[in-house]
């Protein structure tokens, strides 16, 4: 009786599955482009790290005095975490453990919220359905294009770290701990998807919990003592374990690896997976958990053009993201006024601190670093507003709004509005608080905020170019959108890593950012103000162009 009854469950288990190897090869190849550039580029980074730092501190000394400092001091410990061993192997682990888990936590979350919601809400999904398609075939599908990627990441640290003469365990241990909070946020962007109707929430709400996760880590490391930041026991700060990207820290690569972290990623990713797929079960496809709330009855006039609606679909995007970066500010320039202090008198950390944000004075450098990342993350939101024009019109939304009397140059433009105005918003917000935090600790808001607000602002050249090259994709090679979101992981590891690697100029030019000056402090000179714009321009008008010209879907 027991089998007989068995038999019925394994074939309705195997019925929910039907179609997952093809919905896998067809995941797999639509991220082609997008998948191996983002492993390829954030692999290589952390395999290519432990030479560089070899050659930065060639003696035990050096790496001694490093970790002493930075162990030392609460701002960097929040900035970056504790260095758990003044090993090359440890300082690979202390620059990018934290910083990696982030990075493979934002791929993950792009891969599996475009192979699920996304899906549901091109209507695509609905079609599959209606073949012999199981009903969580799509999440298995996502997770294991996911998991793919993540395995592929972790493979290449771990292998890229051994072969520089890194110890083989720490190299494991550093590559898991990468993949593993991939694949951790990957199941929270899973559950992400059945609760929200569209992409976007998913993915914001995904990013919300890695933006809480990394403010956790940096809490509990920044309140840790020093002694406890560079313990090898088990007293590690409560709130870092509370963290997934702490855990990342917590497995301790070339530090005396805990081998059982391992087990609390796999736990927690498959408890946040049987959520996803409890939540799956009990909703219909295309519906969600949280649905909009219905509209007014009465359009306001601001929806009357292309404009007001573009700016109505990603308003509260940008509120919320405006947010995130004045508070941001406001905790950079807090620590700001201690710069001097964090480095203490190791030349090699002065010069990658130097290297990052110029040569004038370290608070200056330390400032220029601050405006440099919020540039970079400014980015990361210029080119999802570019990016949503895509989703507009793979969701069937834009072409019932171009057959009307709105030319598709219009539309386009009311995106790219709300594109290059809300970044020049974020960065006005950050360097705001940035100026204000730094000038109220040392007692002179009047005279800092302006050159700190204007050295964040300095930073658009540079987020216009990177949204150009989203309008370019998007106009002439639609289908290559998502790729888009590999070329601005690139530029923010070359901003991150490239100074510590001490990488040539020529690789750190390949980014935009490595164009412009490093303000306050650094010289400024027109050019790159000049051409870059031009070369936005250029860009946008080439993919304005090919959209113009194209078929729409």
């Amino acid at each position: 009786m027991t089998a007989v009854a068995a038999a019925p469950a394994r074939a309705g288990g195997a019925r929910h599955l039907a179609g997952t190897g093809a919905l896998l090869r067809l995941a797999l190849r639509r991220d082609r482009l997008m998948i191996p550039a983002w492993v390829l580029v954030l692999g290589l980074s952390v395999a290519g790290m432990g030479s560089s730092l070899q050659a930065l501190y060639d003696t035990a000394a050096k790496r001694a005095e490093l970790a002493a400092s930075m162990n030392a001091n609460a701002s960097l410990r929040a900035l970056y975490g504790p260095v758990l061993s003044d090993s090359v192997g440890g300082l690979v682990a202390w620059r990018m453990a934290g910083f990696g888990a982030v990075l493979a936590a934002v791929m993950s979350l792009l891969i599996v919220v475009r192979h699920t919601r996304e899906e549901e809400e091109t209507g695509r999904q609905e079609l599959l359905s209606a073949a012999m398609v199981g009903r969580r075939a799509p999440l298995t599908a996502a997770l294991l294009a996911a998991l793919v990627a993540n395995a592929g990441l972790a493979v290449l640290i771990a292998a890229g770290l051994a072969k520089s003469g890194q110890p083989a365990g720490g190299s494991l241990a550093l590559g898991i701990a990468v993949g593993g909070a991939g694949m951790f946020f990957a199941a929270l962007a899973a559950i992400a998807a059945q609760l929200t109707e569209s992409a976007r929430l998913a993915k914001g709400l995904t990013g919300a919990a890695l933006g809480l996760a990394f403010a956790l880590r940096a809490a509990g490391d920044a309140a840790a003592a020093p002694a406890r930041a560079a313990a090898k026991g088990s007293g590690a700060p409560l709130l870092t374990w509370l963290s997934p990207v702490g855990w990342s820290q917590n497995l301790r690569a070339y530090a005396g690896e805990r081998w059982w972290v391992v087990l609390l990623f796999a736990a927690a990713t498959a408890v946040a997976t049987a959520a996803a797929y409890a939540l799956t079960a009990r909703r219909d496809v295309g519906m969600s958990f949280l649905p909009a709330r219905p509209g007014p009855a009465r359009a306001p006039r601001s929806l009357g053009g292309p404009s007001g609606l573009a700016w109505r679909l990603q308003r509260t995007t940008l509120l919320g993201w405006t947010a995130g970066f004045a508070l941001a500010g406001a905790a950079f320039g807090g620590i700001a006024k201690g710069a001097a202090s964090m480095v203490g008198g190791n030349q090699q950390t002065r010069e990658i601190f130097e290297r990052m944000g110029g040569q004038r004075g370290l608070t200056d450098a330390f400032l220029a670093t601050m405006t440099g990342m919020l540039g970079m993350i400014a980015a990361i939101y210029a080119v999802g507003a570019v990016v949503r024009m895509r989703a507009e019109e793979t969701g069937d939304r834009a072409e019932p709004v171009l057959a009307g009397a709105v030319g598709r140059m219009r539309w386009a433009c009311g995106h790219l509005a709300v594109a290059v105005a809300g970044s020049a918003v974020l960065l006005a917000a950050g360097g705001l608080t940035l100026g204000v935090s730094y000038g109220a600790s040392v007692g002179d808001i009047a005279g800092r905020t302006g050159p700190v607000l204007a050295a964040a602002l300095s930073q658009l050249p540079a987020v216009w170019t990177l949204a150009g090259l989203a309008v370019l994709v998007f106009g002439l090679l639609p289908k290559a959108t998502g790729a888009v979101w590999a070329l601005v992981g690139g530029c923010l590891a070359l901003g991150w890593v490239g100074p510590a690697l001490d990488l040539p100029q020529w690789a750190m030019d390949l980014s935009p950012y490595g164009h412009l000056p490093k303000l306050p402090g650094g010289t400024v000179t027109a050019a790159p103000f000049l051409w870059l714009p031009a070369l936005s321009a250029v860009f946008i008008s080439a993919g304005l162009t090919g959209f113009r010209r194209r078929d729409i879907g």
